[in-house]
């Protein structure tokens, strides 16, 4: 039985260049700043095979339990997009994919996620969880 999903859009304008903000997806002591993070967790593992067909594994520690959030770059752009399949297996073996986009704006970059294959019921915990990892995302990249 196919189940119905949605996709999830997330956009913010960052003011960091596009090379920056796309740099900051696949180098691990970045990402691991930001990326899956949680205020109350700590990440202990921060692995980006930064390549089409590399994996990625970054671990957040909550409360005593690994979450890991794992998947495969299927499209590098350098400061264009990076895409990729994500699952974190704690909660399900699905498999979806998500796409950032970014553009030149100003001196800055408009990002925008895409992250399909959504179940409808965790779309705006989804929203939720990608608006607050584009937060972090801005301010690795730019200081703030």
């Amino acid at each position: 039985m196919n189940k119905t999903t949605v996709p999830v859009v997330v956009a913010r304008f960052i003011d960091a260049p596009p090379q920056r903000v796309y740099d900051a997806w696949l180098i691990p002591q970045n990402a691991s700043k930001w990326l899956f993070a949680t205020p109350t967790g700590r990440m202990i593992r921060a692995e980006i095979e930064p390549k089409v067909g590399g994996r990625f594994r970054l671990t957040d520690r909550r409360d005593g339990v690994d979450v890991d959030h794992v998947g495969k770059f299927v499209e590098l752009l350098p400061g264009k997009r990076v895409a990729f399949t994500f699952t974190v297996p704690l909660y399900s073996k699905e498999e979806t994919l998500v796409r950032v986009d970014l553009s030149p704006k100003g001196k800055g970059t408009k990002v925008v996620l895409t992250h399909e294959g959504v179940l409808p019921e965790y779309s705006a915990k989804t929203m939720d969880g990608w608006t607050k990892i584009l937060d972090g995302l801005a301010k690795e990249t730019t200081g703030a």
